[in-house]
């Protein structure tokens, strides 16, 4: 059967319009994942799934405030978010949502396989006054009592990272009025999560693709004790819960939309006529998953989620990789949106060309610390990576092939061969094997940063061995120089696909190529274009921003904002 690699990204919630650090901490990252791993294992094997996730308290307290069914207001935004997401190129085989009968059907069918794992106490919760509705966890805010960070979550602190409870706050208050709850009594099902403390923690232990921040924030939360954590919550607006008795509660939010993975896999296959191959991607013991998230998910996706698998007594693989990027912001600053702090994914796309947005988060992706989103870094991405290094470089050796070889690709003279063309035919082996290996850790910045590393040394190799001079005493040497270079270029293109994929293409077609999504990944480390190959038209790649257009992003993003704002469905407003 071969591998099966299942991609998966962190479901969206619908209730805003993801912005810049949302994208790159999950989204996007798993789009240049999952179409590298496209390249290199087949579309067949190749499984991309994410969803709206449209349940919970935000919704149904807006769907109250309007007057409105929750699910008018969902519809709207999950068919604007995947607008957005297709705006962006996101590559996604499905992209479903939470409010999808499939998956209703599967979360309520599994649930019910944890019976043996299921507890049902008494649980005291924050409850508004004001509101007229318990709080889920989210929905309480106050001071962490371990740091003293002053906007914790009742579920978790965002500064020291620990997993909180609503009454363990200091000043708790209500995220949606700012009053003090008052504390009640009420009944939900428990997923008795401390049965599986130590299979957890050996998992991690032994996993050794689990990247540092992954492991340590994982075992930290296991070696201060894991409790049960309630499977229900007494919202109206979510899926009902299929345990008896629980008639009246909805299954919380973060349990349903960890089990998506499955029931989005599940739901691709069943439009494709094939019920039964999802099984390939979740039970075979050569599939592997890759989950792409943001550092606050952790938990759930490293401890919850393997739980859950184990309890079903189903045999699932447990997540072969998660790759979870630590927080970007924007300028030194966190984005706000009330405070107009960032940049978000709809209004970025009129600002500029969605692939140097891709291509610029990529290169600022927080793989190992929080990173600064800063428009002077911005704009040399721009004009000195992607014009510069690359752009530069692909005009300079189509120039010299049309004007010194007549467009064609031409022959290696063996004995002609000098040192440096050796040398740059092994590093360009040498930078492809080093950026496969990133790939397949997931650190796709430290991927992008090899790539551009071979684009400059094969700048380097130009200039040194300078064609341009040496057609003029020993042609076969120059061709031998823009043999290696044209070749090159061509692996340049397609180590480039899933970061700036139109481009890429665009470059293919300049060399007269085919499809580049169609290229095996396995073939750029040799010169496969061979002698005689035509080359087609060529134009510039790139085009540079202009050195004022940090000065006249504020001005600009102001009528974006107005005009975005516009056309945004209530729920995103």
């Amino acid at each position: 059967m071969g591998d099966k690699i299942l991609v998966a990204s962190a479901w969206p919630y619908v209730n805003s319009v993801p912005h810049l650090g949302n994208l790159i901490g999950s989204i996007l990252s798993a789009d240049v994942f999952a179409r590298y791993a496209r390249l290199k294992y087949g579309k067949d094997n190749v499984l991309f799934v994410s969803g709206s996730d449209e349940h919970g308290t935000p919704i149904e307290v807006e769907a109250k405030k309007r007057g409105v069914d929750p699910k008018e207001l969902t519809d709207q935004a999950h068919q604007y978010d995947s607008l957005m997401f297709s705006e962006w190129e996101i590559s996604f085989d499905n992209y479903t949502r939470t409010e999808s009968e499939i998956h209703k059907a599967f979360v309520r069918d599994f649930l019910l396989k944890l019976n043996n794992y299921v507890r049902v106490q008494k649980e005291t919760l924050p409850y508004c006054d004001y509101d007229k509705l318990f709080l889920p966890d989210r929905f309480v805010k106050g001071t962490c009592p371990y740091c003293g960070f002053d906007d914790a979550r009742g579920d978790q602190c965002d500064s020291c990272g620990r997993l909180l409870q609503p009454s363990s706050l200091i000043n708790p208050k209500c995220a949606l009025c700012g009053r003090a709850p008052s504390f009640k009594e009420t009944e939900q099902w428990f997923f008795d999560l401390s049965s599986f403390s130590e299979r957890i923690e050996e998992w991690i232990k032994s996993n050794e693709k689990l990247p540092k921040n992954v492991k340590s924030m994982a075992l930290g939360w296991i070696s201060e004790g894991l409790r049960p954590r309630s499977l229900t919550r007494d919202n109206q607006w979510g899926i009902r819960a299929p345990f008896p008795g629980a008639e009246s509660k909805t299954i919380y939010v973060w349990f349903e939309a960890l089990l998506g993975y499955i029931s989005a896999t599940i739901e691709y296959f069943s439009k494709m006529g094939s019920e039964e191959r999802w099984k390939d991607f979740w039970f075979h013991k050569e599939a592997r998953a890759y989950f792409f998230i943001g550092k606050d998910n952790i938990p759930f996706h490293a401890v919850i989620l393997p739980a859950m698998l184990m309890a079903s007594g189903e045999g699932y693989n447990l997540p072969h990789m998660i790759a979870a990027t630590e927080y970007l912001i924007y300028e030194g600053q966190k984005f706000s949106k009330s405070r107009r702090i960032g940049i978000w994914i709809d209004e970025a796309v009129e600002l500029m060309d969605v692939e140097y947005w891709r291509f610029i988060l990529l290169r600022m992706r927080p793989e190992e610390r929080d990173s600064n989103f800063t428009w002077r870094e911005a704009l040399r991405i721009v004009n000195t990576e992607l014009n510069d290094d690359v752009g530069n470089y692909v005009n300079r050796v189509l120039t010299l092939l049309k004007r010194h070889f007549n467009g064609e690709v031409p022959a290696i003279v063996e004995e002609k061969l000098k040192e440096e063309d050796r040398e740059m035919i092994a590093s360009l082996k040498e930078h492809v094997s080093e950026v496969t290996r990133l790939f397949e850790e997931a650190r796709l910045k430290a991927a992008s940063e090899v790539i551009m590393r071979l684009a400059r040394r094969s700048n380097y190799y130009l200039n040194a061995r300078s064609p341009w001079d040496l057609v003029k005493v020993d042609k076969e040497q120059a061709g031998n120089v823009l043999h290696i270079a044209v070749n090159v270029m061509r692996s340049l293109a397609v180590m480039l696909y899933p970061f700036i994929p139109s481009h890429a293409q665009r470059l293919f077609n300049m060399l007269n190529l085919g499809e580049v999504e169609e290229t095996p990944w396995n073939s750029i480390s040799e010169l496969a274009l061979r002698p005689g190959h035509r080359i087609g038209e060529f134009h510039s790649l790139f085009k540079k921003l202009p050195q004022d257009f940090e000065n006249s992003v504020e001005e600009r993003l102001s009528a974006i904002r107005e005009k975005v704002n516009g056309r945004r469905p209530a729920l995103l407003k």
